[in-house]
């Protein structure tokens, strides 16, 4: 049996795509952790799927705060990872976050900040947790198998998991922030706008055209600005097909904070949702599309299962 790490840590360090020096960020972190007297231990991910493997190692070496400096893709592949060992392992783990992704939306939902790296690792030191919910998509893939997939964030579905996607992929690539939002907003001219979609939400069956959808369990990059991950329920967005200038608007709301205020937008809270049907639609988690569920799929919360290291007051 691997000897328990009550008090060092297990650092897995995911260089952020398309960063030219990541060492000196690696640097700048392992000076901060140094002057607050951190025992750590540190490996880092080649690439994306590294994550699980290397989250289950440290797990498996008996390591009980675990601190991703990464994104929200490195935190979903870490959670994915935790929620796969028995309750009494799950439970004895505290999971922290130093930001260092392309999308750090889970992590600025706390009030961690990408650039403010020294605050970062004194509110890790504080050790204040909170147990957490978690999303999770159930769905059935291509070849028939039965998958699930845990958020922290939210999952989209339709145009903004398209949106999502191509800009991922485009920063991955060209590494400048703007260069490729640029580029992204070029790509959307030839992505599906709408779906005709069946769900049932609470007591509700809707069948209608829907632009996109999004299920938060925390703020869901604005669609879900009221959601929280500790009420043990997630908010729920759908966006009827709005006009043009109506779709102006919704980003305008979007970025201001009051999405939910559009005419276009349908808002629930629920404990449950079921996709009976998405009309082939995209779907990404936490900002990563996910292989294309085949028939109905669902999304439901689980209470408070993850043990997470927020700021300190």
């Amino acid at each position: 049996m691997a000897e328990i790490h009550t008090e060092r840590w297990g650092i897995l360090y995911c260089p952020k795509q398309g960063l030219t020096r990541p060492q000196k960020r690696w640097e700048k972190i392992e000076r901060c952790l140094r002057e607050n007297n951190i025992e750590y231990d540190f490996i880092q991910s080649e690439n994306v799927k590294g994550v699980p493997r290397l989250v289950n190692m440290l797990v498996n070496n008996g390591y009980r705060t675990i601190i991703i400096v990464g994104g929200d893709s490195a935190l979903n592949d870490a959670i994915n990872c935790i929620m796969e060992f028995d309750k009494t392992v799950r439970e004895s783990i505290a999971l922290g976050v130093i930001p260092n992704g392309i999308l750090n939306d889970f992590a600025r939902y706390w009030g961690y900040k990408e650039n403010e790296i020294e605050q970062t690792v004194k509110w890790l030191k504080d050790r204040r947790i909170r147990k957490i919910d978690l999303g999770c998509l159930s769905y059935t893939d291509k070849e028939g198998k039965d998958c699930r997939r845990y958020f922290l964030n939210c999952v989209n579905i339709g145009f903004i998991a398209s949106v999502m996607n191509l800009k991922q992929q485009a920063r991955s690539v060209l590494g400048s922030r703007k260069l490729s939002f640029l580029v992204s907003l070029v790509l959307l001219i030839f992505q599906r706008m709408e779906y005709r979609m069946q769900l049932k939400i609470n007591n509700d069956t809707l069948k209608r055209k829907v632009m996109t959808m999004c299920i938060g369990n925390a703020s869901g990059y604005g669609q879900t600005p009221s959601a929280v991950p500790y009420n043990g329920l997630l908010d729920v967005s759908v966006v009827c097909h709005p006009g043009l200038t109506q779709l102006f608007e919704a980003f305008c709301l979007l970025i201001t904070g009051k999405f939910l205020n559009h005419r276009s937008v349908l808002p629930y809270r629920t404990r449950d949702v079921e996709i009976i049907d998405s009309n082939n639609a995209l779907v990404g988690v936490d900002g990563r599309l996910v292989s294309q569920p085949v028939g109905k799929f669902s999304v439901a919360v689980r209470q408070e299962v993850v043990n997470f290291i927020i700021p300190g007051k």
